[in-house]
């Protein structure tokens, strides 16, 4: 992005050079997200071991659902700055994400969806790992 910039610059006056003005902005852009970044790096902490209590929902869960209609979904509680989601990966920040945690086993929870409240039964609670990755092992 420097290089476009320069090369922009180069073209003579700046006043009235899109692209110049157009790469200034964007390097900006850019500078300010990195800003953001490091900020968010220095408060992070790597969650590596289960927590004590491991019959509550806590950060890293995989936690099995069923539904009124006996069917069942499998989800991982996981932070708001995960950025190689998976399938089944929902953000503890979510909806659902927040009716989960601190929740127990055969609790229920109520879901506020855009088509209405939805109850849901917490019948497993594992700090493992999924079982497509067991298999895979």
């Amino acid at each position: 992005m420097t290089l476009a910039v320069a090369e922009a610059a180069a073209q003579g006056d700046r006043s009235e050079n899109a692209e110049y003005t157009y790469g200034k902005r964007r390097l900006r852009e850019i500078d300010r997200r990195v800003r953001f970044l490091r900020k968010r790096l220095d408060g992070m902490v790597v969650v590596n071991q289960a927590p004590t209590d491991r019959n509550k929902v806590y950060f890293g869960a995989w936690v099995t659902l069923e539904s009124d209609d006996g069917a069942h979904s499998r989800y991982r509680v996981v932070g708001p700055d995960e950025f190689d989601r998976e399938p089944g990966y929902i953000s503890m920040d979510s909806p659902l994400g927040r009716a989960l945690l601190r929740r127990s086993l055969d609790d229920a929870v109520t879901v506020e969806l855009p088509g209405g409240s939805r109850t849901l039964i917490i019948v497993e609670i594992d700090y493992g790992l999924p079982t497509t990755q067991l298999e895979r092992s």
